[in-house]
């Protein structure tokens, strides 16, 4: 049975804003259906004109490029509640890939409805150009991380953020979170070899400051994370979500 907007689980969460019963019924009428799928499924391909849109409403995901090389530059990672396909939406072309680490359940849309969709509900319109702009602003700080910081600061960042979205969704208990990912993919996300990047974890585990492995990371002092991340542990902003 496909979840109904109106009684959707995600809006049980901390981190997502009030979405009035109203505006829950509009997005009903443009959801098109769920989709199911197993790990390592590709979503979207970069390259492709994918004609729908999808919303992760349950499992973790990837976002990557492929470079002519074959090298992957990993963009971030995808929890409940992301919006996927939005390039794609607008420019009709999808400049990176979505591949499924979990099994996923995704609410779908039908991207030709899109341009309908804002017309008709333009709080919903204000709330998908907030995530575009939201995750702007995440790039330009992985960007930064990539280029300036060392890398048991940037380790340090990337599983700082990744904790706080997990606090904020509810899925951290007594310190740990599921975290069902492979140190490559870290890797891949900050520009390291997977030799450095295991090293730098071994280094946090030692200090006591953090611990992933079989797919749990646990943070042990999430302020003195920050400090060796160069960044300040801040309450979650509310975000709207599709």
């Amino acid at each position: 049975m496909a979840t109904r907007c109106e009684q959707c689980p995600l809006h049980g969460a901390d981190i997502f804003s009030e979405v009035s019963m109203e505006d829950r019924r509009s997005t009903q009428r443009f959801k098109s259906g769920e989709l199911m799928v197993d790990p390592g499924t590709p979503i979207m391909s970069q390259g492709s004109n994918a004609p729908q849109l999808y919303t992760a409403l349950r499992g973790m995901g990837l976002r990557y490029v492929v470079l002519p090389s074959g090298d992957r530059q990993v963009i971030n990672f995808i929890f409940p509640g992301d919006f996927i396909g939005l390039q794609a939406g607008i420019m009709g072309e999808m400049q990176h890939s979505v591949e499924a680490t979990t099994a996923m359940t995704l609410c779908v849309f039908d991207r030709s409805e899109l341009y309908n969709f804002f017309k008709t509900n333009p709080s919903r319109a204000f709330d998908v150009t907030w995530l575009s702009a939201v995750e702007e602003h995440f790039l330009g700080d992985a960007l930064a991380t990539i280029g300036q910081r060392s890398a048991i600061e940037a380790v340090s960042w990337a599983l700082l953020k990744v904790f706080q979205r997990g606090q904020a969704l509810g899925l951290v208990s007594r310190s740990r979170m599921p975290f069902p990912f492979r140190q490559q993919d870290l890797a891949d996300a900050l520009g390291l070899s997977l030799v450095h990047t295991n090293k730098t974890l071994v280094k946090l585990r030692d200090r006591q400051l953090a611990a992933w492995s079989e797919g749990i990371l646990q943070i042990n002092d999430l302020a003195a994370l920050a400090k060796m991340a160069q960044a300040e542990v801040e309450p979650p902003k509310k975000r709207p979500f599709l």
